[in-house]
């Protein structure tokens, strides 16, 4: 994402960093006695209840990290042997707990076998994730009572995403028509020295963005217009001021904002029920976006096939 600054006379926020306190409202990760039974079925753990998918594989035809390495998005550059979306097709279908799979973009020969429904892609994030899960629901089968009614939605770009960790995030998700995985800097760290990430500084601690999250589509209606809403006024400063509030805003830049009060202001926002979830995993936070993301994830996956 390209850098951009919101300006007022006393401070500048960069917002990315606003955008991952706005959307990463947080609850800790519970070991729920809650969520479904899990049972042993073909080698992996499968949930009684499995999950749709959808991953946003999509790019801009100008993308200068794609067109470096030949290719014409993101998600098919190479890593470690696969192109960056198949490992995280693979991971969706290994973890026993995604039923369907729709993905926006383009497809390899070997990803296509992993995948139901192949979406056009729209040009933007948000037009994408509503194609993508309006081809799910359409799709939907008559008989879906073992079936998630929200969809889990990953981007193609986080190729060390395991599993293990979809049935953590899957397994722990609270109930919310948006649900975000978030992750703490000290664990982002200590998983992979040196790496860069944005964080956004909370008086609960400090967090990055995950690039997984869970969306209820009969509500995808009532919060995608005001979240195009809210993008569109991140270039007015002075609206998007009066769109947060300047309280909210002003705890935010110092640090002092809790939990609650981010939790209570996104959902305002939105008009749904927002809730989000700290997860160990630092993979679900680290995307490749440039060449030492890509040395990184291939250091980490040649690793893993040589285990």
């Amino acid at each position: 994402m390209a850098k951009r600054y919101f300006q007022t006379k006393s401070f500048t926020l960069h917002l990315r960093d606003f955008a991952v306190a706005l959307l990463c409202i947080r609850h800790p990760l519970r070991l729920s006695s809650q969520s479904d039974t899990l049972q042993v079925y073909e080698g992996h753990v499968m949930s009684q209840q499995v999950w749709d998918a959808l991953v946003l594989g999509g790019g801009d035809p100008g993308d200068e990290f794609a067109a470096a390495h030949q290719v014409r998005v993101k998600s098919m550059i190479p890593v470690a042997g696969k192109p960056m979306g198949q490992w995280v097709l693979e991971a969706l279908r290994q973890s026993g707990a995604v039923g369907r799979v729709a993905y926006v973009g383009p497809l390899s020969a070997d990803m296509a076998t992993l995948v139901d429904l192949q979406v056009t892609d729209r040009g933007s994030l948000i037009a994408n994730l509503e194609a993508g899960v309006a081809a799910l629901q359409e799709c939907r089968p008559a008989e879906s009572h073992t079936t998630s009614p929200r969809v889990l939605v990953s981007t193609a770009d986080i190729p060390m995403l395991s599993a293990q960790m979809v049935r953590d995030v899957l397994a722990n998700a609270p109930e919310a028509g948006v649900v975000y995985p978030v992750v703490c800097k000290e664990v982002c760290e200590a998983t992979y020295p040196g790496v860069k990430r944005t964080y956004a500084r909370l008086q609960d601690g400090t967090f990055t963005g995950g690039n997984l999250f869970m969306v209820d589509p009969a509500l995808i209606g009532e919060f995608i217009p005001r979240l195009r809403a809210l993008l569109a006024a991140r270039k007015a400063p002075l609206r998007l001021a009066a769109l947060i509030g300047p309280g909210i805003l002003l705890r935010l830049v110092t640090g002092r904002l809790r939990v609650a009060q981010l939790e209570h202001k996104v959902s305002d926002l939105l008009g749904v029920k927002a809730r989000a979830l700290i997860t160990p995993h630092a993979a679900v936070g680290t995307d490749v976006d440039k060449e030492s993301d890509l040395l990184l994830a291939q250091r980490v996956l040649i690793g893993k096939d040589n285990q």
